[in-house]
């Protein structure tokens, strides 16, 4: 590693550092504590137990793993997952990983910056600033960890596309990181990556006007994205039962940005002006990129810099057209919320900058440069008081320090030179990193789960079998957001895979469409007051309750929710059990005889058919089956796009009961019958397939490049062999004789 590469890396931990002493839990809040770090757990459980787990029936909504985010065939991702059951402290295995997952990142935009020429101090400056950056920081890192992960691999993706369109390096890396970035298993990064690779291809074009360059990189990235379709199919096949849908384009104007807020990107203290959970004025500092970016701008050598234009033309292609989505639709498809590519835009302005000042910056002049660069930061200060103006002396107050900061880096780069101004540069993203995380307290997005999972299980109840929680997470206060408080008797999201419980309950960005509205249950796992009553009312086909059909043992009801609930008889076959210590928060159904969910397998229920199961796993049940008459077995399984069945292996076909539960219908005169149904993803051989080409066609242009390489090292052999004749020829024709 080069020095200042280490620099970059070194930077990304000071930054984390200042980080966490404004907030101990900035890395671990939002999505990362309800989701992801619960996700980790159970992963890394099944995989140590030698399990794949692509599905697991007894988490329903939240079970199927291959259309959320695991990352299921993210190798990077895999090794979290198993180490993450060794952890106790989630929140410092969070914070952690994400800090590895970030110097990945900074250590990609320092690549990019020299790929396009970038001089190695102002590429480490542009690499340090990009994880302090806003959105960036307050939500990729914070929360939305599969962001994070999928931008560390695309920003290496970039640099490895450049590198290989000019020659420096083969398509191995290309095939590699788009891979990686496309089985994080989100799809922002994927489509990112795609128009990434569509700006590297036009600007490659235009700087050096040769096609054959392009054409190898674009087969490098079908590869890529042919071994891609294993991770994208089995969701892109199963969307007709989500909430997401695929096809509809919806142009609000919620989390999408003016193209006006751009001029905050260098005031640390702004606070942009759009719309998003937190009304208009947002309380965190989302359009912030790096406090030297806009000023700088008036130290760049313009007159030499305008012949780098078709050199750089794919970054600023690949910013306009970030600009550009940031300001809408605000739903394509799957991809909803522009606010989400401010990353994106981030990386291409640091990069156009970093370049640009390592290639051309300057301070001669510096007075009228000077001046420049003052009207630049009274822009900024005008911009950030007409989108917040009730702060107008925090924004002066930032305006000011920006000055100060950027005339000590000029100074420095008289009188110390290049290295020393771009240390002061590096060092001042610290103090403002702290101070902004501060100045965002007490942020709005956390959950605050607990993070040690030894402590959380210990408080909880001694809950086994399987248990269904109906319960509303807006409903908790404040002061019950702790374990002495709601968090030792009720979960949300994916917390009750901190502890290792059996819980319906679980995080699902995706959902089930048909079960969701079923059960009224949402996202978080949190229900409406009705779902008490629904889930044991006779469903209409089978006259059974949604409690039988789903095998569940146990149910738990937020006093909160139902207050009166405990007041009530019984349902049928059910009673009222005390757990001491735990009655604040929750009111508990057991059944009368006992668990049912081990009892028959997966066998719900049953009509005019005998069925005894034989075998279970995650992904088959099998059942043995008699029948006279013809009838039906409904399994407590999900209707997921992705079963097959036999029935002495012979495939039948299937149904669902209330468009939610797996059904088959039995032939009459069935005897003794081997029944098996299976679930894979749907897509999983075309995905093998393709993921199999993927590979052999990198593998081809690999051997491509190894041998163009071999070619011209027999070229260069004989020019060096043609030189040293021609020394000796020279040398003879000079002497006496």
């Amino acid at each position: 590693m080069s020095r200042w590469a280490a620099v970059t890396a070194i930077g990304v931990i000071a930054g984390y550092a200042a980080v966490l002493l404004a907030n101990g839990r900035h890395f671990y809040t939002d999505d990362t504590e309800s989701q992801y770090t619960g996700l980790w757990v159970a992963l890394g459980r099944a995989l140590r137990n030698g399990q794949f787990p692509v599905l697991w029936p007894d988490r329903w909504m939240s079970g199927n793993n291959t259309i959320d985010d695991a990352g299921l065939f993210n190798p990077p991702q895999l090794l979290v997952d198993l180490i993450a059951p060794s952890v106790d402290n989630l929140a410092l295995y969070a914070t952690i990983v994400k800090l590895v997952f970030s110097i990945i990142a900074a250590l990609g935009v320092y690549r990019i910056c020299l790929a396009y020429g970038g001089r190695p101090a102002w590429s480490a400056a542009a690499g340090v600033a990009f994880p302090l950056s806003g959105f960036f920081l307050f939500f990729d890192e914070a929360s939305w960890m599969t962001a994070l992960t999928g931008t560390a691999w695309l920003v290496h993706a970039w640099a490895a596309s450049v590198r290989y369109t000019r020659g420096k390096a083969g398509p191995v890396p290309v095939f590699g990181y788009l891979y990686l970035t496309i089985s994080t298993q989100y799809i922002f990064p994927a489509v990112e990556a795609a128009l990434m690779l569509l700006a590297v291809a036009v600007g490659e074009i235009v700087y050096h006007r040769a096609w054959k360059p392009v054409l190898r990189l674009a087969f490098a990235a079908a590869c890529a994205g042919l071994a891609g379709l294993l991770t994208f199919l089995p969701s892109m096949l199963a969307a007709k039962v989500t909430w997401r849908g695929v096809s509809s384009i919806i142009n609000d104007q919620f989390l999408t940005i003016p193209w006006s807020e751009s001029l905050n990107a260098s005031l640390p203290s702004t606070l942009p002006a759009f719309t998003s959970w937190w009304g208009y004025i947002q309380p965190m500092p989302l359009t912030y990129v790096a406090w030297f970016l806009i000023p700088a701008l008036a130290f760049i050598d313009w007159g030499r810099a305008r012949r780098a234009w078709q050199e750089l033309s794919a970054v600023a292609l690949f910013t306009l057209i970030m600009l550009m989505w940031t300001a809408g639709p605000g739903t394509i498809g799957p991809l909803r919320w522009p606010v989400r590519v401010l990353p994106m835009l981030a990386i291409g302005l640091l990069v156009l900058v970093g370049v640009l000042l390592g290639r051309y910056g300057t301070v001669r002049n510096w007075r009228n440069r000077g001046i420049a660069a003052g009207v630049l930061i009274l822009t900024l200060w005008v911009r950030s008081f007409s989108a917040d103006p009730h702060n107008v002396f925090r924004h002066i107050t930032a305006a000011l320090v920006i000055a100060a900061v950027g005339a000590g880096v000029v100074w420095l780069g008289l009188r110390r030179g290049t290295a020393a101004a771009v240390a002061l540069t590096i060092v001042a993203m610290f103090p403002i990193a702290y101070y902004q995380v501060n100045a965002a307290q007490p942020t709005p997005m956390p959950w605050n789960l607990p993070a040690n999972r030894a402590e959380a299980r210990a408080a909880f109840p001694d809950f086994t079998g399987t248990t269904l929680q109906l319960g509303e997470r807006g409903l908790l206060q404040p002061s019950d957001k702790n374990l002495e408080g709601a968090y030792g008797s009720l979960v949300f999201g994916n917390y009750a895979e901190d502890m290792e419980l059996n819980y319906v309950n679980g995080y699902t960005p995706t959902g089930h469409y048909y079960f969701g509205e079923m059960l009224c249950m949402r996202w978080d796992s949190s229900v409406c007051p009705d779902a008490y009553r629904r889930v044991f009312a006779p469903e209409h086909s089978t006259g059974r309750p949604l409690v039988d059909l789903m095998l569940i043992d146990r149910v738990v009801l937020q006093k909160a929710l139902f207050p009166d609930a405990r007041n009530q008889p019984a349902p049928e076959g059910w009673q009222w059990v005390d757990y001491p210590g735990h009655e604040r928060y929750i009111a508990v159904l057991e059944r009368i005889n006992g668990p049912v969910s081990t009892v028959n397998g997966r066998v719900a229920d049953t009509r005019n058919v005998t069925a005894s199961s034989v075998s279970e796993t995650n992904t088959v049940s099998r059942v043995r089956v008699s029948s006279d008459t013809g009838g039906r077995v409904v399994f407590a399984r999900l209707g997921w796009p992705g079963y097959r069945v036999t029935l002495d292996g012979k495939p039948i076909p299937f149904t669902t009961v209330a468009k939610s539960f797996v059904a088959v219908d039995i032939p009459a005169g069935t005897r003794d019958a081997d029944l098996e149904l299976t679930w894979r993803p749907p897509g999983w051989k075309i995905g093998l397939a393709t993921l199999a080409a993927g590979v052999f066609g990198t593998g081809l242009l690999q051997w491509l490049y190894i041998r163009s390489r071999r070619k011209d090292e027999p070229d260069r052999e004989l020019s060096a062999t043609d030189r040293e004749l021609a020394d000796i020829i020279a040398a003879g024709q000079q002497s006496p004789e």
